[in-house]
């Protein structure tokens, strides 16, 4: 059950210097090292063998490869030879050219590089076949181990390598990245800026080029001076035009990397450029300003060399800025931190991160479209409490990420199209209800509900209390995801599905009446025919007297009440412990059973028989039980059929169970209070 809610309470985000170990055998990088150092052997991990799995989910491989140490494959390996740069990212038959559009942009930032590439690793004397990289998911750092075994096709690597034959460090993070997700194959087909945030835990945001700001160049400087990864890629119209070439040398439906901004003096003139990298360390640019273009030759040596423009055939150019803006179509920026890249002051930013689920039947609502179900998905209420300095509004980034979809891509999940609403809160505590909706419009939402990792905005708004509702934009779908909110000044977020509440009547205790109601006699006779003289009847005989007396109500559609639910009666109801129900046990239950064959009637809409299991939430409420996302996804997982439905027998059986619990709980409540209490004494 891979989609069910865990904790969703607000958490700080993840500490910079620490990373969780995720081997198997619970052991870090050092240890298992050291381990394999004592005993003479070279690492092999189970996590992720040497085999056709760790390759490929759907096929089989199209030749046959050969798994081999880097030692096996040259004399003289090294993991980081000169540097790690930029040329040492060449694609291979693997297309994951988003993946590595990242690496290459991780290569100009040495801080983040070093966190993702740990640099104390190498094939010298300690040399044990392992190492090690860092990945963010999902609000926490995570350290990946390998064994160092790469896959080979006549003796040379089949995918990510580096322009230089015996450096590795690449096609060793490609591996480690490969084991994250599952396998090669889980790495095909992606968006750069999904890797971007796996390298930085920074937070993304989209540009499409040809409705970009006047200030697009600016906003470009400004994010490589921060270091922030960029992307750049060219739309397609239909897959037939995937990596398709075009007349200037690009490539339709290819992540490229952005490396560098810059101007030149051009017969007089500033001449705005951009640098490109192409991940396949080749096929390039034949513009204006492309590696051999004639402009260059009106560049001095030492400007070219301040560029670091060579003619090369290396995936790398230089374009006008203008050109670029007429051929590419959307920009990815990963920022390290949520500054706004419009804006000249840098900030201190705030950040909560909750988790969460859409579940089917309970909290996959859906978009707004969905009325009837929309309400139903998971609720975060956000206080915006401080104003940004010297303004009117508050600054938050929402950024809202679904969770492993790459991982489940074996089990056949894609990446789901999600978003966001974010609507004013009414003033009142707990889930808010169908009409609530029925009669608000949203204050901001995501510009737009899309099949990406992550969908994040930017807003401005006045403060106060607002309630976000993250959701997929069809109903029923399942995922987990993880919300983050960035903001200026310091929100305060909490989930409006976190508590549990029981508000139940007092038991009745059956009274003596000086007369019976019509009710009671019949009920009395047909008691009296069952049970004898003892007047109690058994599991089985209740089964009989309910099933006789509700197929006489004309008001409900149900089928036989079964022999399960009239043990759990009695569980409930037999206070002498002898197994069966006396006839005032039954009216007081008889009490209890109308009032829940009303609540039934009240969230059976079309009178079927059946309830929406997505209306649960509000039919326990009104049964006296306030439940959380999680009780009621377990809730709804066990007593719902295929289509969300369910019928007044399982209704019965929850409630049944949910007082039975809660009679527990106050038990254990009122001896705990009585222990304290002993204790206060003493």
């Amino acid at each position: 059950m891979p989609y069910l809610f865990q904790d969703s309470k607000p958490r700080p985000p993840a500490l910079p210097g620490a990373a969780r170990a995720t081997h198997s055998s619970g052991k870090g990088y050092e240890e298992l090292r050291r381990e394999c150092l004592r005993k003479g052997v070279l690492f092999e991990d189970p996590d992720f063998p040497a085999c056709n799995s760790s390759l490929f989910f759907s096929e089989k491989p199209p030749i046959p490869f050969v798994w081999k140490r880097p030692g096996d494959i040259v004399k003289d390996p090294k993991f980081i030879l000169g540097g790690a740069t930029r040329t040492d990212i060449c694609q291979g038959d693997l297309g994951d050219c988003w993946l590595l559009a990242a690496i290459a942009s991780l290569t100009l930032n040495e801080k983040t590089l070093a966190r993702v590439v740990p640099p104390d690793q190498n094939f010298g004397p300690d040399y044990a076949g392992i190492f090690h990289f860092q990945f963010w998911q999902h609000s926490e750092w995570l350290d990946v181990v390998i064994d160092d075994r790469l896959p080979t096709f006549k003796g040379r690597l089949v995918f990510l390598h580096s322009a230089e034959h015996n450096e590795f460090w690449s096609a060793l993070l490609e591996k480690a990245y490969a084991k994250l997700n599952g396998s090669y194959e889980a790495l095909k087909g992606g968006s750069t800026i999904e890797a971007m945030e796996d390298f930085t835990g920074g937070v993304g945001e989209m540009y499409e080029v040809k409705k970009a700001p006047d200030n697009f160049y600016e906003i470009l400087e400004k994010a490589l001076k921060r270091c922030s990864m960029v992307g750049c890629s060219i739309d397609t119209s239909s897959a037939a035009e995937s990596e398709a070439k075009t007349p200037f040398g690009l490539i339709k439906g290819h992540a490229y990397s952005v490396t560098g901004i810059d101007e030149v003096s051009y017969r007089g003139q500033q001449v705005q450029l951009i640098r490109i990298r192409n991940p396949w360390g080749q096929v390039e640019w034949n513009g204006p300003w492309s590696d051999n273009s004639p402009e260059w030759r009106s560049i001095s040596p030492s400007e070219q060399r301040r560029l670091s423009q060579a003619a090369r055939d290396d995936g790398e150019f230089w374009m006008k800025f203008e050109d670029f803006r007429v051929h590419f179509d959307r920009v990815e920026i990963c920022n390290l931190t949520p500054d706004a890249l419009e804006d000249s002051t840098a900030h201190k930013w705030e950040v909560t991160i909750h988790q969460g689920s859409w579940v089917r039947g309970s909290t996959a609502g859906g978009c707004r479209n969905f009325l009837e179900t929309f309400w139903t998905n998971p609720q975060i209420k956000l206080h915006l409490t401080e104003k940004d300095d010297g303004q009117e509004d508050c600054t938050f980034i929402a950024a809202l990420m679904q969770k492993d979809r790459r991982k489940l891509k074996k089990l056949g999940a894609e990446m789901l199209t999600i978003g966001y609403s974010i609507y004013e809160s009414p003033g009142r505590d707990g889930h808010l209800g169908k009409d609530f909706f029925r009669y608000h419009a949203s204050k901001a939402r995501s510009k737009t509900y899309i099949n990406l990792r992550e969908v994040s905005n930017r807003f401005k708004l006045p403060p106060g209390d607002y309630i976000l509702v993250p959701t997929t934009f069809e109903p029923h779908q399942e995922a987990d995801f993880c919300l983050r909110i960035f903001s200026e000044k310091k929100a305060i977020t909490e989930d409006l599905d976190e508590n549990i509440a029981i508000d139940l009547p007092e038991p009745l205790n059956p009274t003596p009446s000086p007369q019976e109601t019509e009710e009671e006699k019949q009920f009395r006779a047909l008691f009296e025919q069952i049970s004898g003289e003892d007047m109690e009847i058994s599991a089985e005989e209740l089964e009989y007297v309910l099933n006789a007396v509700l197929k006489k109500t004309q008001n409900i559609k149900f089928k036989n009440l079964s022999l399960i639910s009239c043990r759990n009666i009695i569980s409930l109801m037999d206070t002498s412990g002898n197994g069966k129900l006396e006839f005032s046990e039954f009216k007081v239950f008889w009490e209890k059973m109308k009032k829940w064959i009303n609540i039934f009637l009240q969230f059976d809409f079309d009178k079927s028989g059946f309830m929406s299991s997505y209306e649960l939430r509000s039919a326990l409420k009104a049964a006296g039980y306030q439940l959380n996302n999680y009780l009621l996804q377990l809730i709804v997982l066990r007593y719902s059929d295929e289509q969300f439905q369910i019928e007044f027998d399982d209704f019965l059986n929850c409630l049944i169970r949910l007082e039975n619990a809660s009679r527990v709980f106050q038990a254990l409540s009122v001896k705990n209070k009585e222990f304290i209490n002993l204790n206060i004494g003493e």
